[in-house]
């Protein structure tokens, strides 16, 4: 009798333990397990798409533009061509040599390439001025870890203006940049940019030059479940925080 209550005792501790492992995961040996990962972060080309600027594309990648062109061996008018193909990250050979050189050699000349017109006059950083874009709470503050924290967010009402933070041109004006809906990018200087996103209503040119604190668009939702402004300032092309620049409120 207590030989049978052993064996049953022993089968039953059997079959809860095969049980047990059937709720583990069995990872194959050579499966990356940080698939979720976004490929962008291996990306070294880009291909150009219609509506693009050499800007645009410097920006959603947080490069500076000149260095960009430069890779690409683009002169500086920055004329780039859809379908065009365009390495975004450093070269090997990243020599000051390579900037004498030929630029687009190979690429065909096509009627809707993208030239952008860098004749403007523009402030030094030290005399740059800056301003608030809009008015309105700051909801969403900038993380220099956080890419959905690039800037600033600032909450207000649907078709409340929103201005140039400082003066410049605008280098983009489209809504190509995933996450960023209806987004403007201004040029200040060789240093500077701000961008604006989630806009609606843009009465602004791409080329056009914009004086510190004048119209650019209306508040939206482009892309974005409430109605507010993303503001970001770039410098070299790296996100900055907006908060050390735009002077403080009282």
């Amino acid at each position: 009798m207590l030989d049978t209550f052993i064996k049953i005792s022993l089968l039953s501790l059997l079959l809860l333990l095969n049980a047990g492992c059937a709720g583990f995961v069995q990872y194959e040996p050579n499966k990356n397990r940080n698939s979720s990962t976004p490929a962008k972060n291996n990306v070294t080309h880009h291909r150009v798409k219609a509506g693009e600027t050499l800007y645009s594309i410097a920006f959603e990648y947080g490069r500076d533009y000149r260095d960009v062109a430069r890779w690409n061996r683009i002169s500086r008018s920055y004329t780039i061509y859809p379908k065009q193909k365009l390495r975004i990250v450093p070269i090997t050979s990243d020599r000051p040599e390579i900037r004498k050189k030929k630029v687009n050699s190979g690429v065909p000349r096509v009627k809707n390439r993208v030239t952008v017109d860098d004749k403007t006059s523009y402030v030094s950083n030290s005399e740059l001025k800056w301003s608030w874009p809009t008015q309105g709470k700051v909801v969403s503050t900038f993380s220099i870890r956080d890419p959905g924290r690039r800037g600033i967010d600032i909450i207000g009402r649907k078709g409340q203006p929103v201005k140039a933070a400082a003066a410049g041109r605008v280098v983009y004006r489209g809504n190509g940049l995933r996450g960023y809906g209806n987004l403007i990018i201004i040029k200040h200087n060789d240093t500077y940019f701000s961008a604006y996103a989630h806009t609606e209503d843009v009465v602004v040119k791409e080329n056009e030059k914009v004086k510190l604190g004048q119209r650019l668009a209306d508040m939206g939702n482009t892309s974005s479940v409430k109605t507010k402004l993303h503001f970001e300032i770039r410098r070299n092309g790296k996100p900055v925080n907006p908060m050390s620049y735009l002077p403080k409120r009282r």
